[in-house]
């Protein structure tokens, strides 16, 4: 994994980390963000994208969780068959820069979807004054 010029290998730890910041700050059990690095990891190895062909759909549910927290993306390729007709190829691939983000600095800390509620939201707003 590249980012800011800095070349290194994506592990579980950090990905673990940035699935557990990504997904859930405080409910996501530590053992299950590290099953699910695991998971995504075996499917993609040392490699910087995979074929979305050989996702089961409890895999590609997984993956489109993920999706939403902005640790993975989808890209797509056509190409023509020799017999004319259209071929489109669907593949996955990791955002460097946002699990690069929320390795180091998590959910909490500045880092907000443009909808997100919880960027937005006065933290005093729900406590209660005597």
């Amino acid at each position: 994994m590249c980012f800011d010029g800095k070349c290194t290998t994506l592990t579980v730890d950090d990905l673990t980390r940035a699935i557990k910041n990504g997904i859930d700050r405080e409910g996501l059990p530590d053992e299950q963000a590290r099953r699910m690095a695991q998971h995504v990891l075996n499917f993609f190895g040392y490699s910087e994208r995979i074929i979305d062909n050989i996702l089961e759909p409890e895999d590609r549910d997984a993956f489109y969780q993920l999706e939403d927290t902005g640790i993975l993306t989808t890209e797509r390729e056509e190409t023509t068959l020799y017999d004319g007709r259209e071929w489109r190829i669907h593949y996955w691939l990791f955002r460097k820069e946002r699990i690069f983000q929320l390795i180091n600095t998590g959910v909490g800390d500045g880092i907000c979807e443009a909808n997100d509620y919880d960027c937005y939201a006065d933290p005093s707003t729900w406590q209660r004054t005597n």
